[in-house]
């Protein structure tokens, strides 16, 4: 059986979060702006790493 990632289900819920806690009052949009600013290459190492995670395809 072909196993699949889960790490677009695991991106979706992050954002969703964030959404939600925005919506909320939680996180004022000022500061996800500030947070996404000053740590957008964290979104990308987090991917890159997630891409090595994944089990090769066999050929």
């Amino acid at each position: 059986m072909k196993q699949r990632s889960r790490t677009g289900a695991y991106v979706l819920i992050l954002i969703g979060v964030i959404f939600l806690m925005v919506n909320l009052g939680v996180l004022p949009i000022a500061d996800l702006r500030v947070l996404l600013s000053k740590w957008w290459p964290l979104i990308l190492i987090v991917a890159g790493i997630a891409l090595l995670g994944r089990p090769r395809k066999d050929s």
